[in-house]
């Protein structure tokens, strides 16, 4: 996959601990920095890892090393067969993410390990065993698809579409034809049943939930939130609702418009297009470097959050 950067990522395969190969790319750093980290992308549901490659060509850039995979069922990691294949949301975090942090521990022995999370991404890091030893997380437009947490104006199209249909046809078929429907990948059918079902606590409906929040509580370092005001899944209602499992980390919640970049819209999956290199990119890589936000980042930050710095 060829980057405007003249960067490739080297193709990866690697073990998650059920066997199940998974595929990827290591993005290496350019120009080693001291202290940079190890950073992993943790891909939103049902996008392939593919569609993270210019950002991740960025931080290399930056001296950061990379590692972009795709979950079990998509892209890189899809079998053969994807009628009747087994996976859902729970193996998502505590298989595939967490081999992908394990790899990038074992990789590179005494690195920071760093995440950053589109969308569901970001609740597989609870997810994760491994996620307890990540130095910082970025989250953009992060949440767990509560139907109630969309945005108003779209919340009867949108519960129609995943909550209705989308189960619906994954029942029929077996798995979820997404592409032919112009939606996203492929998807197995567990995670359509998990994401068409989710409770307003994900513990309620997540197989064998009961135990996870502790997982979740575990993890201390420190969250960047990234929301986005047109972005009818990232709400404040639904992102808050993942921060609060979040309970040992820092979390600041940052809010953008697309005015604060200058377009007409952003939406659930635009801050990845390499348009906003100049724009939102850095703020993501600030986090990354420092644990903070730059001075004079766009935006507003969620009552609650931490203080933006002067």
């Amino acid at each position: 996959m060829g980057m405007a950067s003249g960067q490739a990522g080297e193709p990866l395969r690697f073990q998650a601990a059920d066997g199940m190969m998974l595929g990827g790319h290591l993005w290496s750093a350019r120009q080693p920095v001291p202290d940079r980290s190890v950073v992993v992308v943790s891909p939103a549901t049902s996008v392939r890892s593919r569609y993270y490659g210019r950002f991740a060509a960025h931080l290399a850039g930056a001296g950061f090393d990379v590692v972009t995979f795709d979950y079990r069922g998509i892209g890189e990691s899809r079998p053969a067969r994807l009628r009747g294949f087994r996976a859902d949301w729970r193996d998502w975090g505590e298989l595939d993410l967490e081999a992908a942090l394990r790899l990038a521990m074992v990789r590179f022995p005494g690195r920071p390990v760093d995440v950053v999370a589109h969308s569901i991404g970001g609740f597989a890091v609870g997810l994760a065993p491994s996620a307890r030893q990540v130095r910082r997380i970025v989250t953009v437009g992060a949440q767990y698809a509560h139907w109630r947490d969309y945005a108003p104006a779209a919340r009867l199209p949108m519960l129609l579409r995943w909550h209705v249909a989308m189960p619906a046809l994954a029942r029929l078929l077996g798995y979820l034809p997404a592409r032919r429907l112009g939606w996203m990948e492929d998807t197995p059918a567990g995670v359509a049943r998990d994401w068409s079902r989710m409770a307003a606590r994900f513990e309620h409906t997540l197989r064998d939930g009961a135990a996870l929040p502790a997982r979740f509580a575990a993890i201390g370092a420190p969250i960047l939130a990234i929301g986005l005001e047109d972005d009818p899944f990232g709400t404040i209602p639904a992102i808050e609702r993942l921060l609060a499992y979040y309970r040992a980390s820092a979390r600041t919640h940052l809010r953008l418009a697309p005015k604060d970049a200058g377009v007409a819209a952003i939406g659930h999956f635009a801050f990845f297009h390499e348009r906003f290199r100049e724009t939102l990119w850095p703020l993501a890589r600030h986090w990354l470097e420092t644990g903070a936000l730059p001075a004079g980042a766009p935006g507003r930050i969620v009552p609650g959050g931490a203080a933006r710095p002067g």
